[in-house]
């Protein structure tokens, strides 16, 4: 895009900004509250306006993307208020890089998802169509949100539409699985509600950026009660994040799903990371005074044994979407563990990480589906156990003779792959590779990236001699063994699924579902080969996080639009008015109170 083509863009975006926010969240709820109204029989409209939906949607977060990301600009905010009152009384939604790139990926693993369902998923059950708009509805909503209740509204509506998909397919272990996934995401719900209250009654407050400036003036004697506040509503997205051993539910339910609706399922982990990495940058930061890098350890730490369970859960493993599951909680391991450092070059590679792992899991939960069919003679569900040893081996493992022959006694050396077999060999081969983090694509990159922050935190050229911690030199060989175990475990799945011999024919493989899981691995290719540039955005995203103060000045000092010319005698109006200015006015002199002093005191 040429430089005069890129400034018209820009200023076609900016002047549908901020009212462009809304749409990642309305698109959605208008499109589910229309296919609500059709008769169910009217599976191909409904999809027909699902998948236009959301590439609109799409398009809007990309819109979005671009308009964040402006050259020349380290911080590039975008506020809008809803209800028209100031920050810290009203509802808030606040746009930057990091929302903005969890946007892109939402809308293009859900674009993906429901191009696969259009195929068959779609007709296994009812409400397929609404369920899945409400879900992005719910997680473009966490996103964009900045303030923590509403991110609680915006967390149940995305659970209970999730609750609905999980059930989609029918099927008993989908219902055992199922209520497992009801019951912890209660709990995690009373947490969240339980740890929000106990910050309200400390802060008086509930806007993140309110908070941010509220924390570091806290008395020191309501200090402990601050930081219990904070641990329980830690666990709450620490549950959805699949930390250990918060996270037995979630292979469980995951494997149960459909398909799909495990592609869309790998992002709700990352939501609880998300959260994490945008409250406690906000929260606990550097600015936070005595609560600084409050609770830092804690996610080292958890972090470090959720990679550990992760990868020796998927090295057990003998079902491919088990094996999804486990590649899930092993990636938001290691978020996580890298998050706790607090440190701008880790936090950038970790969020160039972030998209290329969830990319490479929702494909492999879509392989699954092909996969196991092909296997189980188009039966989706049927049992795993009945053709789960290679035919050519003992219960040894070793090679029987005569056994990896055709017909004719010959070998089976040098034959032609039918098309689809080899389709998704490749697919599961590179999905390996991103998952493992083996060179040449994304995942290398990302993990690559973390390595290079750890050995030297400052940056390459500017302190060579560095001395990494204990706890950086476990992550670092964290790093390297869990992607060996990935590799181990994905390699012997791979072998047992395309390196053998099977008595079945070719796969059946229609081109909606093909399509998506090339889309997924192309955009891991793509972040690959355009790593220099992402990894810009991602350096300048994780700059902006650990120094808040634009995303802080940016939501504070938002103010409400003025209103229509009140005619004489409007009373009403006129005292409405006057009451959100005298507000506005109130929480600024409040904000300015508590600001510190050139001294370093508060006043």
């Amino acid at each position: 895009m040429n430089a005069a083509l890129q400034a018209q863009w820009s200023q076609a975006v900016a002047a549908l900004m901020p009212h462009l926010m809304l749409a990642p969240i309305m698109l959605p709820l208008l499109t589910a509250a229309l296919m609500l109204l059709l008769r169910e029989e009217r599976q191909r409209l409904k999809l027909g306006m699902n998948l236009v939906s959301t590439l609109i949607g799409l398009g809007v977060s990309l819109a979005l993307l671009f308009w964040t990301h402006q050259s020349g600009k380290p911080v590039t905010m975008g506020v809008y208020l809803p209800g028209n009152w100031p920050a810290p009384f009203g509802i808030v939604l606040a746009l930057d890089r990091l929302s903005a790139l969890m946007l892109v990926l939402t809308s293009a693993i859900a674009a993906c998802a429901i191009v696969f369902a259009a195929a068959r998923w779609h007709r296994a059950g009812v409400h397929f169509h609404p369920l899945f708009q409400f879900q992005l509805m719910g997680l473009a909503g966490a996103f964009l949100t900045a303030d923590l209740f509403n991110l609680f509204v915006f967390f149940e509506i995305m659970l209970a539409a999730s609750y609905g998909l999980l059930l989609h397919g029918s099927g008993r272990v989908r219902v055992q699985a199922g209520l497992h996934y009801i019951a912890i995401n209660l709990a995690a719900s009373s947490l969240f509600l339980i740890g929000v209250s106990m910050l309200y009654g400390i802060t008086g407050t509930l806007n993140m950026a309110d908070l941010a400036q509220t924390i570091p003036h806290v008395a020191d004697a309501d200090r402990g009660l601050l930081h219990t506040a904070a641990g329980i509503l830690a666990t709450a997205f620490l549950i959805k994040a699949a930390v250990w051993p918060l996270n037995f539910w979630l292979v469980p339910a995951y494997s149960a799903a459909s398909a799909p609706a495990g592609a869309l399922f790998a992002l709700m982990t990352k939501v609880g990371v998300y959260t994490i990495l945008r409250l406690w940058t906000l929260m606990f930061g550097q600015e936070a005074g005595p609560s600084a890098h409050f609770g830092s350890l804690w996610l080292i730490g958890g972090g470090l044994i959720t990679m550990a369970f992760g990868a020796i859960g998927m090295l057990g493993s003998q079902r491919i979407a088990t094996l999804a599951g486990y590649a899930a909680i092993l990636s938001s391991g290691t978020l996580l563990a890298a998050s706790g450092f607090g440190q701008n070059l880790l936090t950038a590679g970790l969020l160039y990480y972030l998209p290329s792992s969830t990319l490479a899991v929702s494909a492999l939960f879509l392989l699954t589906d092909l996969i196991d069919r092909w296997r189980n003679d188009g039966s989706t569900l049927a049992p795993h156990e009945l053709d789960d040893d290679a035919p050519f081996l003992t219960p040894e493992l070793v090679p029987t003779e005569r056994l990896n022959l055709d017909e004719q006694e010959m070998v089976l050396v040098g034959r032609v792959i039918p098309a689809a077999a080899a389709f998704l060999g490749l697919a599961f081969l590179l999905c390996t590779l991103v998952i493992a983090g083996l060179p040449p694509l994304s995942g290398f990159v990302g993990k690559f990236a973390m390595l290079t922050a750890l050995l030297n935190p400052l940056g390459l050229g500017v302190s060579p001699g560095a001395q990494t911690a204990t706890v950086g030199w476990v992550l670092f060989a964290m790093l390297i063994a869990t992607g060996l175990l990935a590799l181990l475990a994905l390699t012997r799945t791979g072998m047992r699924h395309f390196w053998t011999t099977h008595d079945r024919p070719a796969p059946q493989l229609r081109v909606l579902e093909g399509v998506p899981i090339a889309v997924l691995l192309a955009g891991c290719i793509g972040l690959a080969l355009q790593a220099g540039p992402v990894m810009q955005f991602t350096q300048a995203t994780a700059n902006a996080l650990h120094a808040p103060r634009g995303y802080i000045d940016a939501v504070m000092s938002a103010r409400p639009l003025p209103g229509p010319a009140t005619p004489e005698g409007a009373g009403a109006g006129a005292s409405a008015r006057r009451a959100v200015d005298m507000a506005a006015s109130a929480a600024a002199e409040g904000a300015a109170a508590r600001m510190p002093t050139p001294g370093g005191t508060a006043p």
